[in-house]
């Protein structure tokens, strides 16, 4: 029996196979359940992870893509059970791992799967304990008989931040990107508020049918749900920018508490984190001066 051709990784292909399928739906009814797969389209299944939160509200969603052979994107966190669930969904045929970025619920189950698969993990770079077989940049590709998916830096919530593209059904897996039903935290240093918003700009212009979070639903109205999310960042920046105008100087905390009316306490670090990823932005910008999450801010 002959041998198909390897899959392979490609950089920037100018004669890349995409397949565009203006009329592929997606299934967006099932409920998020815990470790049981879902299809999601005839090349998508979805496992989502039992590590519910309010920072990753049902749980972490790991995407199984292809039939024959299979592509694993975020493995979730260190979880045996997910790991389990994975291989049973998958039957034996997991030959790539890749993960949007290193934080917590995403990539520590990566080592696990790879042990019981040997399976290529691909990821941006090495970090969090994650130790990758190949490094992707922007523009990479792996190319198989079923499939092509293309990796998309999205630097923003975290600077090794990568979302993937299937091509042949034009659906984004944007891991913390983008998610269904919420905002999406930046933390500075390494979540930048400027970047993130270049980064939905990208992914704005990718002509996309869906969505593929790793919180939350499938999103069909990419186009609405990314413009929506702009425009709630820059008003957020205005927002701040002009009570920091009529206060003078304020801390974090003090904006934080005037801006967000009303706030569920367990929130109010995130929220901290965003302002001062806006506050960093419009420092950038020459706009404000400050001295960190902790000190005292102004206009310029």
């Amino acid at each position: 029996m002959s041998r198909q051709p390897e899959p392979r990784l490609q950089r920037r292909l100018k004669s890349a196979r995409f397949v565009t399928d203006a009329s592929a739906t997606f299934s967006t009814e099932p409920p998020l359940v815990h470790d049981k797969p879902q299809t999601i389209s005839p090349l998508v299944r979805r496992v989502t992870a039992a590590n519910p939160s309010h920072m990753t509200g049902a749980g972490t969603n790991t995407y199984l893509v292809g039939n024959d052979e299979v592509l694993v994107i975020d493995p979730g966190p260190e979880d045996a059970a997910h790991t389990k669930a994975l291989l049973k969904a998958a039957k034996g045929r997991i030959r790539w791992i890749m993960c949007t970025h290193t934080h917590p619920d995403h990539s520590p189950g990566v080592p696990a799967l790879k042990a019981e698969t040997g399976a290529e993990v691909m990821a941006w770079s090495n970090r969090g304990g994650l130790r990758t077989d190949r490094r992707l940049r922007d523009g990479d590709q792996l190319i198989t008989d079923e499939f092509t998916i293309t990796a998309v830096h999205t630097p923003g919530h975290a600077g090794n931040h990568l979302c993937f593209m299937l091509e042949e059904e034009r659906l984004l897996f944007s891991g913390d990107h983008i998610m269904q039903g919420s905002t999406v935290v930046i933390t500075p240093p390494d979540g930048d508020m400027g970047a993130y918003l270049e980064s939905l700009a990208k992914v704005r212009a990718l002509n996309l049918n869906a969505i593929a979070p790793a919180h939350g639903h499938i999103i069909t109205d990419p186009n609405t749900v990314i413009d929506w999310y702009t425009a709630h960042r820059l008003e957020r920046e205005a927002q701040l920018h002009g009570l920091l105008l009529e206060m003078g100087s304020a801390r974090i905390a003090e904006l934080v508490e005037a801006a967000y009316v009303p706030l569920d306490p367990v929130l109010i670090p995130m929220a901290k984190r965003s302002v001062h990823s806006h506050l960093r932005k419009l420092a950038d910008e020459g706009k404000v001066e400050g001295t960190g999450a902790r000190g005292v801010w102004s206009v310029i």
